[in-house]
C-alpha cells in the first residue's frame, strides 16, 4: 500500500511538471506569435499620410480659350492650347517652395494638363502646342503650384471635351456634370530627399468628400486609407524602389462612383541618392 502511494505520488508530479511545461511553451509560442503580428502589423503600417498646408489663391482664375468645348474640326498632330490666367503667376516659385522639402520644379508655378486621366504634362506659359493622335479627349487644366500641388479653389480649373480627327465609333463622350477624380501626384521617380516626403494629390469636379458621404481610398503598396477631405498629402515612410498608388471614388456605401476615371493606378519609383 505504502509502495502504491508513493509510486503514484511520483506520477502526480511528473504530469504536473508536464503541465507546467506544456504551457510555459504555449505561452512562450503565444508570445513570439504576438510579436510577430506586432512586427508584420508596424511593417505593413509603415506608411503614412500627412495633411500639406499650402498658401491659397483664392481670387486665381483659370480660363480655357482653345481648344473650344465640343471641337470637332482639329486635324491630329500639333493641337495649340491657349489659356487666359488671372490672379496668377506662371513660372514664378510658389511663396513656400524652399521650406516644402518636396519634389519642386525650378521652373516655377505651372498648368497641369490631364487628358483622359492620363500623367499630366506641365506648362510654364498659356500657350503652347501638343502633338496628339486622333481621338476624343476629355482635358483636365487647373493651375499648379511650384511643387505641382493644384490650386483648389473655384475658377482655378477647367474641364472640357474636343475630338481630334475622326471620333473613334465605340468612343462614349464623357457627361462632364458628373462627379469625377482626377489623378496628379506622384509621378516620375523621386531619388534622394524628394523620396522622404512625396506629394499625394488628386482632383475633384461635381463632389465633396465628408465622412458620411463620397470617400478618396488610397491604397499605397497595399496599405489603404480612406480620405474625406478633399486636400494634399505627403506620403512619408515608404521604402525605396517601386510605389504603387490606387485611388478610387467611392460613394457612402463605399462603393465606386461610376466614371470613365475611376479608379486610377499609377506605380512610380523612390531611390536613394541626391535628389536632382
Amino acid at each position: 500500500m505504502k509502495k502504491a502511494t508513493i509510486r503514484f505520488s511520483f506520477l502526480f508530479a511528473m504530469a504536473a511538471i508536464f503541465a507546467c511545461s506544456t504551457g510555459n511553451n504555449e505561452e512562450k509560442a503565444t508570445s513570439e506569435d504576438e510579436n510577430s503580428t506586432e512586427e508584420n502589423s508596424e511593417k505593413s503600417s509603415s506608411i503614412s499620410l500627412t495633411p500639406v498646408e499650402s498658401p491659397e489663391f483664392e481670387d486665381s482664375m483659370l480660363e480655357m480659350l482653345s481648344p473650344m468645348e465640343n471641337e470637332t474640326n482639329l486635324e491630329a498632330g500639333a493641337v495649340k492650347f491657349s489659356y487666359n490666367v488671372k490672379n496668377y503667376e506662371l513660372a514664378t516659385q510658389t511663396i513656400d517652395a524652399d521650406i516644402k522639402n518636396c519634389a519642386n520644379s525650378p521652373k516655377g508655378q505651372h498648368i497641369h494638363l490631364i487628358l483622359n486621366n492620363q500623367p499630366y504634362s506641365a506648362h510654364y506659359e498659356s500657350e503652347f502646342t501638343k502633338d496628339l493622335e486622333e481621338g476624343h479627349y476629355v482635358a483636365l487644366s487647373f493651375l499648379s503650384r511650384s511643387y505641382h500641388e493644384s490650386v483648389k479653389s473655384y475658377g482655378a480649373a477647367n474641364i472640357r471635351q474636343f475630338t481630334v480627327g475622326k471620333k473613334p465609333a465605340d468612343e462614349e463622350i464623357a457627361d462632364l456634370s458628373d462627379p469625377h477624380m482626377f489623378y496628379s501626384r506622384p509621378k516620375g521617380t523621386y531619388t534622394g530627399d524628394d523620396a522622404k516626403k512625396v506629394l499625394l494629390d488628386f482632383y475633384l469636379l461635381n463632389t465633396e468628400l465628408s465622412e458620411e458621404g463620397n470617400k478618396v481610398r488610397a491604397t499605397i503598396n497595399g496599405q489603404e486609407f480612406m480620405i474625406d477631405k478633399w486636400q494634399p498629402f505627403f506620403i512619408e515612410g515608404a521604402e525605396m524602389g517601386e510605389m504603387t498608388i490606387k485611388l478610387e471614388l467611392l460613394d457612402a456605401r463605399g462603393e465606386l462612383i461610376p466614371s470613365p476615371f475611376n479608379p486610377v493606378e499609377r506605380t512610380v519609383t523612390l531611390e536613394e541618392g541626391d535628389a536632382s
